[in-house]
This record gives C-alpha cells, sequence and structure tokens, in this order.
C-alpha cells in the first residue's frame, strides 16, 4: 500500500508541475515583428487621412468577416500557435494601451508587431537613399515599447522575473521588409544583400537584450520564400527561364536570397545559445514550412500558389498602384485554394499550414512539438 501511495503522490506532483503555468506551460504571449505578425498596430498608429489596405474587406472576410488590421484574410501563424496553445488571439499593442481600464491581470499576451516595420532602424536605410512607405517603426523601437509597458505586465523585481520566465517570446518574423523597401525601390541584388549581416545584427541584439531582461523561451522565425511571392515575381519579370524554378515558378535567385538571411540567422541564434545556455532558442523555418506548400500543393489542397487571391490583375494578379482592396482590384471566390493574398502576404489556409509545421514538426529547431505544450491546430 505504501508503495502505491508513494506512486499516487508522485503522479500528482508530476501533474501539477506539468499543469502549473496558465494554459498549460505559458502565462502569455509576446509578439514583435512586421505584417506577418501585425494584428492591429499599424491601423492604430496610423494618422486618420491615410487609409491601410487592412483597414478595408476583403481583408479579414474569411474568418473574422471584418477587417481586423491583419494582412491576410482571415488568420496569421501567430493567431494559429495562440489557439494551438489555448491562448486567446494577441492582442496589438496599441490597443492594449487605449484600454488600460481593463485589469492588467487579465493580459495574457501583447503584440508588438506593425506591418512594414524593419530589424534595422529607418536611419540605416535613409542613409542609403531608401524610404519605409508604410512606418518609421523598427524592432528597436518595438522593444522599446515592451520594456515601458513591463511594469504594466508585472508590479516587482520578483513578478517581472517570473513573468519573463513563464512567456513565450516570438521574435518576427522580422527583416523582411529590410529587403522589401529596396527592392522596390530599384536596389539591386548586390547591394541588397550587403544589408544581411546588419539585419541579422539587429534581431540579434534584440533577442540577447529580451533573454538579459529575463526571457527563456523564444521563436525566431526566418524569411519566406521571397522568390515565389507574386510582389517580387511581378518586380523582376522576365523571359530568361533559367531564372526560374521548373517546378515552381519561383525566381531561384531571390529564394536563395532568403536562404542566405537564414542562414546567417541561424548562425546568430547558435552563437546566442552558446552565450545563453539556460535559454530555449527556436529557429522557426518559415522558408521549408512554405515550400512544402508550392513543391506540392495539391497535397495541401491549394489550386494557385503563386498567383494573388486579391490584387490589381497583371500574369500574378499584382499591381503595386491598384492594390488588393482597391476600388479596381479583384478578389477570387475561394481563398483557401490560394497560397497568395495578395501578392505579398499570404492566405490564412497558407499561414495555418505553416503554424502547424511548426506546432506539430519538424519546421523547427530544436523540434517544438518536444519543447512546448500545445493542443495542436483545429480543422477549424
Amino acid at each position: 500500500m505504501a508503495s502505491s501511495s508513494n506512486s499516487f503522490i508522485i503522479m500528482i506532483i508530476l501533474l501539477i508541475t506539468s499543469f502549473g503555468h496558465v494554459y498549460g506551460c505559458y502565462e502569455s504571449i509576446i509578439s514583435f515583428g512586421d505584417s506577418l505578425a501585425d494584428t492591429g498596430n499599424l491601423i492604430l498608429l496610423s494618422k486618420s487621412n491615410k487609409v491601410v489596405a487592412s483597414s478595408v474587406l476583403p481583408y479579414g472576410e474569411t474568418f473574422f468577416h471584418h477587417p481586423t488590421g491583419r494582412f491576410s484574410d482571415g488568420r496569421l501563424v501567430i493567431d494559429f500557435i495562440a489557439e494551438g496553445m489555448g491562448f486567446p488571439l494577441v492582442p496589438p499593442y496599441v490597443g492594449v494601451m487605449k484600454n488600460m481600464s481593463s485589469s492588467k491581470n487579465s493580459i495574457r499576451g501583447v503584440n508588438f508587431a506593425v506591418a512594414g516595420a524593419t530589424a534595422v532602424d529607418i536611419s540605416y536605410l535613409e542613409k542609403r537613399g531608401i524610404k519605409n512607405p508604410a512606418t518609421n517603426v523598427s524592432l528597436g523601437t518595438q522593444l522599446e515599447w515592451f520594456k515601458q509597458m513591463l511594469p504594466i505586465l508585472c508590479d516587482s523585481p520578483t513578478s517581472c522575473k517570473e513573468f519573463l520566465e513563464n512567456s513565450l517570446f516570438l521574435v518576427g518574423e522580422i527583416g523582411g521588409n529590410d529587403y522589401n523597401h529596396p527592392f522596390s525601390q530599384g536596389k539591386t541584388g548586390e547591394e541588397v544583400q550587403s544589408f544581411v549581416p546588419a539585419v541579422i545584427s539587429a534581431i540579434g541584439l534584440a533577442i540577447n537584450e529580451l533573454i538579459e531582461l529575463g526571457a527563456q523561451t523564444l521563436i525566431v522565425p526566418g524569411n519566406l520564400p521571397i522568390g515565389c511571392s507574386a510582389s517580387y515575381l511581378t518586380i523582376f519579370k522576365n523571359s530568361n527561364k533559367q531564372e526560374y524554378d521548373d517546378s515552381t515558378g519561383c525566381i531561384n535567385w531571390l529564394n536563395d536570397f532568403a536562404e542566405y538571411h537564414n542562414q546567417l540567422l541561424q548562425q546568430e541564434i547558435h552563437k546566442l545559445r552558446e552565450i545563453h545556455p539556460h535559454a530555449n532558442i527556436i529557429y522557426a523555418d518559415y522558408y521549408n514550412a512554405a515550400m512544402q506548400i508550392y513543391r506540392s500543393p495539391k497535397k495541401f489542397g491549394f489550386t494557385s500558389t503563386i498567383v494573388a487571391c486579391c490584387g490589381g490583375g497583371g500574369p500574378y494578379n499584382y499591381d503595386s498602384k491598384r492594390p488588393c482592396g482597391s476600388q479596381s482590384s479583384n478578389y477570387c471566390d475561394t481563398p483557401s485554394s490560394y497560397v497568395s493574398w495578395d501578392g505579398v502576404h499570404l492566405t490564412e489556409a497558407a499561414y495555418k499550414l505553416i503554424a502547424k509545421g511548426l506546432l506539430q514538426g519538424p519546421y523547427t529547431i530544436p523540434q517544438m512539438n518536444n519543447g512546448l505544450c500545445n493542443k495542436g491546430i483545429s480543422d477549424q
């Protein structure tokens, strides 16, 4: 009997240890990034006389049935991660700050991501003749917002230590706009590639600062295969068939560029792991999670990969002068069968598959499904 009682007590202790945190393993989700993760900050930051694309239909139509500030027809990767781990959707920072009448104890996550944001400070690009048409917010700005908000999220050194240790940090995706802006403004591939070390350094500094503040678990996404993006396919369209992948229709050199960024990012993460062996820094392989769809679209229920669902016409249904949501743009009937939403961002269906590849494997290093508690992604 004694042995049986001891076994029961041990089992109870294990259960308490396993489920001691809110929502299973973490108390909150803290997110940084750009339009791949923005859940409404750009809209809330924008001046009243400036219309943000994601503030009009058909943005948000599939899931929310109205625009939310998300640059997609529905949910983003961060939404699926939150849902998969039993969290409510992570609210935008600006919205949280405007509604601080609610109890701070009810805050289970904050999203600092802003569409158009860069990893490097805006001054870095301006010195090279590059403008950011969307925002002057950088990853450094978002980190400052977080530090300023920290006393609201926790009110003592002890509680802040517990809060940081028990929060899941999503650092990105960030860095894509550091290349999108110069590429769209006519900079050469060689020149833009010279920016990559500075972009990686900015991301690395942010990760290092978060860990020094007390963060324990961080997910750091890489870049998507930009050579498959309808916007890039339109900008760099040419008759040289050797530049294109026969099986996907994507531009090879642009995907090589994305892989170069991802390679340097993984090297930076490796260095940070050596400096902070106690931290769990997870690389999220957005590139290959997306490439599985481009390589085998029918397997995942997609009929169109590189043509945008919503756009202004042309071979890839993308025209920067007639963006999705404008009066002259068109909109497909079945966004769930498309990978590309508006030529720059992906559909909810594509983001859902990428998130599934992160939560359930194998597209994270180390595997998230071995190191994080999650309930999986529902079919809804």
